[in-house]
């Protein structure tokens, strides 16, 4: 897929799991459901609000918008994962949805995806794998990067999002990918 979503691939695209969890921690726990909040995120989870809550940003600067309300994870990396000896499920890397059938590394900036009935998300950018991952599982910072032929890094942690409009979310739900207007530039890490 390269991010653009065709009559084939969309009816494809799922949720399949959706975490969350009260307070700072690396993990979440996987849920029946969660709600999204419009401009604040994931109702209950440590992470919500309209302005940074990552820790290392809250540091150097609190008032920072919260371009990381929602993280989500493409199920398909977990497979990769496995095929290296890590056992990963959904939520164990911190992410709110986790998704199949959806590129969503190759999505462009400010692409928004509806879950479900009603909720809505816009894409921000790319998790940056960070020494946490390492911490959960050994070398697991490192089997979440790759090269591209050219030599550019790749982030493959998921991406980050803002919610646009509310709802509750769970396991099943058909995601729907609407691009941004043109032009369409690569996501960059938030």
């Amino acid at each position: 897929m390269t991010g653009e979503t065709t009559a084939d691939n969309a009816a494809a695209a799922i949720v399949t799991a959706v975490a969350s969890r009260a307070g700072h921690h690396f993990s979440k726990q996987v849920q029946l459901a969660i709600r999204l909040v419009t401009g604040l995120g994931v109702a209950g989870d440590g992470h919500a609000g309209a302005t940074v809550k990552h820790r290392s940003r809250v540091a150097r600067d609190p008032s920072q918008p919260n371009l990381r309300q929602v993280h989500l994870i493409h199920a398909e990396l977990f497979e990769e994962l496995a095929d290296q000896n890590y056992e990963i499920g959904p939520g164990d890397l911190g992410e709110n949805v986790t998704t199949r059938g959806i590129d969503l590394l190759g999505l462009a900036t400010g692409t928004r995806l509806a879950l479900g009935g009603t909720a809505i998300v816009e894409v921000t950018g790319l998790r940056n794998p960070c020494l946490q991952l390492d911490r959960f599982r050994p070398g697991l910072m490192k089997a979440t990067l790759d090269r591209a032929p050219d030599g550019a890094l790749i982030r493959k942690a998921g991406v980050m999002a803002i919610v646009l409009a509310g709802g509750d979310v769970q396991a099943g739900d058909p995601i729907r990918v609407e691009l941004a207007p043109g032009p369409h530039l690569p996501l960059g890490v938030v």
